[in-house]
């Protein structure tokens, strides 16, 4: 087993795909282009001090749940949570909370594929999707980013072969920041029989759509269910689904990520319906982060971008060469590697915040140019 592991990392080493946990970022000076923190929330340390006194009531300050969902004795802070995500999407729908989006994805997506499921699975959906229909056994294709045409041919195939189709897709992509036609996906699900619609919206909520509640929200019961998380754009952390009440109920009882989990601290949840309230009022804050997206991808020469951004390297050591030279000029933007992406598409992600202004992308786009014209 040692002589397996030592030589793992040292072929990840000499590939330059040997992954550390990066040192603290706490270098005032430096930008930090990495992060999800996508309307800037983390860093209101106003809102932290009103959150803070809003709690000074030794009753809500608990640190612990010390239990699963199906065990704890204290569900008031999970509960008004829940409720305010529900009553947010609206048409009779019901938020449940997850440990993390991973949590979320991982139990899910098993607990629905029941006998004669088929999952069709975008090619590009993050790895907690693929990881939860490998958990689920249920016989699953990839189709190609994006495709609507060939989701169609292999969901009709599936249907043809009497399997019930589960299409299962992201809105906003992690690592290209391009977004699916939620519009024409949910018109191919509404032309199959049985079809069962999975959105995740890790990256949109807080970002996109009325009210930052992602791109799936304005279909109501069109989509069958819909993942959302609270640590990227909403600063907390954990996850939720929204869904029918039946649906809940059912992943209640066949959720085993919800089931068998102790449930995140009820001051977690607490801070999470209060950035959730927050973020649904954050217009202005969307519409300046649109602004800087559309910036920074007129600097790099593109016709249009959204928050998330990618600058392509193609090989791993050049990516983490090209991130360690803009570290040194005061930018955190990490490298992104095989077999996150895949090879040759190894890449430097670009995260932006609303809590940037127009000055730091032009700082970092003439930074990328000068880096990358000198070679």
């Amino acid at each position: 087993m040692k002589a397996i592991i030592e030589e793992t990392l040292e072929s990840l080493r000499e590939s330059g795909n040997l992954r550390a946990i990066p040192d603290d970022f706490s270098d005032s000076w430096r930008l930090d282009f990495s992060s999800n923190d996508y309307l800037g929330i983390a860093s209101r340390t106003d809102w932290q001090r009103e959150f803070l006194e809003g709690c000074a009531d030794a009753d809500k300050l608990i640190l612990g749940a010390s239990s699963s969902r199906l065990l704890a004795s204290r569900q008031q802070a999970f509960s008004e949570l829940e409720q305010t995500i529900s009553e947010a999407y609206g048409h009779g729908r019901r938020a449940l909370l997850f440990n993390s989006g991973y949590h979320a994805n991982t139990g899910l997506i098993p607990a629905l594929a029941t006998k004669g499921s088929y999952i069709l699975a975008d090619k590009l959906v993050h790895a907690s999707i693929i990881d939860g229909i490998k958990l689920s056994g249920a016989p699953f294709a990839r189709f190609r980013h994006n495709d609507i045409g060939h989701l169609r041919r292999l969901a009709e195939k599936a249907v043809a072969d009497g399997f019930r189709p589960m299409i299962v897709v992201e809105s906003v992509y992690s690592m290209d920041g391009d977004s699916a036609d939620i519009e024409a996906i949910v018109e191919l699900k509404e032309s199959l029989p049985d079809a069962f619609l999975y959105v995740d919206e890790a990256h949109a909520v807080g970002v996109v759509g009325e009210h930052g509640l992602g791109l799936a929200a304005r279909f109501g019961n069109r989509v069958d269910l819909i993942v959302g998380t609270l640590g990227k754009a909403l600063a907390s952390c954990g996850a939720y689904s929204v869904t029918s009440d039946m649906v809940r109920d059912y992943h209640v009882n066949r959720c085993r990520s919800l089931i068998f989990s102790t449930a995140l601290p009820p001051i977690s949840a607490l801070w999470s319906r209060f950035c959730f309230s927050k973020a649904y009022g954050m217009d202005s804050e969307r519409k300046h982060l649109e602004e800087l997206g559309k910036r920074l991808a007129a600097g790099l020469g593109r016709e249009q971008g959204s928050h998330i951004q990618a600058f392509i390297v193609g090989n791993p050591k050049a990516a983490v060469d090209f991130s360690s030279r803009l570290r040194e000029e005061g930018f955190e933007v990490l490298p992104i590697r095989t077999p996150t992406v895949p090879p040759g598409t190894d890449r430097l992600r670009i995260s932006l915040s609303a809590a940037m202004s127009t000055e730091d992308i032009d700082r970092l786009v003439a930074s990328i140019n000068r880096i990358k014209d000198n070679g």
